[in-house]
C-alpha cells in the first residue's frame, strides 16, 4: 500500500472517511462533529497551497 505523500489528499481521504461514515453508518460525532468542517477546510487551503 502506497500512502501518498501530498498533505492535501491525506487529510481529505481523512475527511472522505469520517463523512461517509457518518452517512452509511450513522455514526455521529456529537460534540466533535465541529471536527468535520475543520478538517475539510484544512484540506482545502493544503491542496490549493499545494501540499
Amino acid at each position: 500500500m502506497n500512502i501518498t505523500k501530498n498533505r492535501g489528499l491525506l487529510v481529505l481521504a481523512v475527511y472522505l472517511i469520517l463523512v461517509g461514515c457518518m452517512g452509511a453508518f450513522g455514526i455521529s460525532l456529537g460534540a466533535l462533529s465541529i471536527l468535520v468542517p475543520i478538517i475539510a477546510i484544512v484540506a482545502g487551503v493544503l491542496l490549493l497551497l499545494g501540499k
